[in-house]
């Protein structure tokens, strides 16, 4: 095995986010040192690494000079040059995960054609090139309101997704590729995430149950585990199982699903890497999630995935009207709460609906937990001063 602790070995993180960051309380546990790589000056991840670099995740020369200068390569974001990952793998440079997988998920219009190749369920889709053939297919009655249309490129946090009712909805939308999905009546939208290492060993972590803000489209709690019978989980663990083998990662892959009025497993979509939907196992589970995103690219041996307690986690957004430095009020009303523990992103500069941060709550009583969860969501403000 490679000596990756208190050595001179580096891992190379595209993208200094949130996410990013939260990988990098893990490096520093293991003693494992990271050069990363962020447009932003001000990247949350700045001040954890052992060196970090400015610069676009989407031109291919930075990102192919960056990938020469680390021995593993891994991202926190979709939105990086595939190409130039491609390249460096062609010169034997480890990228987990691949551009292979990356190139199949980064597409929204593909990773649905994905997922009709192997015969994963999903809702039934169309893939448009422009809005122009979309208003066209609904000019001929090919396609019934309501829909959901998504953008294939770009999309992130609810933004690149809408319900779309009747023609006035269309006008604002961006003129690129998109997908029309037919709109399912789900009882709950769950997440699984499931690990693989390079070995090939997997494992999944117990499926959660998403509350979504209803005007952001944007995840409001985390619940885990999810309220939903056994026999539904572990449909959902198999599916996602599925769609992991499907793809061939080596790392995480959040795999999003709809429970439906039936109670059959449909995939929304995946993201390969440490998910929103995995935050609550920082403080829950055996083996947090980031920490067993390094295990898997590393090649060491999977952690236990289990919870040790229930978790719920509240994103903290920026309030809506407030834009400018931030100031998260009543923050220490919250900490007087039990199981409360607030996580800060390091985001300096808050907007309306920005993540900022996200808050876990641990109790062993679920609904307990989700009784202090709503305290701290009615509690905390994520404003500016």
């Amino acid at each position: 095995m490679a000596n990756y602790f208190s050595s001179d070995f580096k891992l190379g993180i595209l993208g200094g986010g949130q996410l990013g960051k939260m990988l990098l309380y893990e490096t520093r546990k293991f003693d494992i040192a990271t050069h990363v790589l962020d447009p932003s000056a001000e990247a949350p991840s700045k001040i954890a690494c052992n060196y970090f670099e400015q610069g676009d995740l989407m031109d291919y020369d930075t990102v192919y000079n960056f990938g020469q200068q680390v021995d593993v390569l891994t991202f926190e974001i979709e939105s990086v040059n595939v190409d130039a990952l491609a390249a460096l793998e062609a010169e034997g440079k480890k990228v987990y995960p691949s551009s292979k997988t990356l190139q199949n998920i980064q597409d929204k219009g593909v990773q649905k054609q994905f997922y009709k190749a192997h015969k994963i369920p999903t809702s039934p889709f169309r893939v448009f090139e422009s809005k122009n053939e979309l208003n066209e297919a609904i000019v001929r009655k090919e396609i019934e309101y309501p829909f959901v249309w998504k953008s294939c490129t770009g999309g992130y946090d609810g933004k690149g997704v809408s319900i779309i009712k009747d023609a006035e909805a269309i006008i604002p939308l961006p003129s690129g590729a998109c997908i029309a999905e037919k709109l399912i009546p789900f009882k709950n939208e769950l997440a699984v995430i499931v690990a693989r290492n390079v070995s090939g060993e997997v494992a999944t972590y117990p499926v959660v149950e998403m509350e979504f803000h209803p005007e952001a489209n944007q995840v409001e709690y985390v619940i885990c585990p999810a309220r939903i019978d056994e026999n539904v989980s572990e449909k959902a663990r198999e599916v996602a199982k599925k769609v992991s083998n499907a793809f061939e990662h080596v790392g995480l892959l959040a795999v999003e699903l709809f429970q439906t009025k039936d109670d059959e497993i449909l995939v929304n979509e995946v993201a390969p890497r440490p998910h929103n939907s995995g935050h609550y196992s920082i403080e829950a589970s055996y083996t947090n999630q980031f920490e067993q995103h390094l295990r898997a690219i590393l090649d060491l041996p999977l952690g236990n995935t289990d919870s040790k307690v229930g978790g719920i986690m509240v994103n903290l957004v920026g309030a809506e009207g407030h834009t400018g430095n931030v100031d998260y009020k009543n923050i220490e009303n919250i900490l007087k709460l039990e199981g409360v523990t607030p996580h800060i992103y390091g985001k300096k500069q808050t907007r309306p609906f920005r993540k900022m941060g996200h808050v876990t709550i641990v109790n062993k009583d679920i609904a307990k937990a989700r009784q202090i969860a709503e305290k701290v969501k009615k509690t905390i403000e994520v404003i500016s001063k």
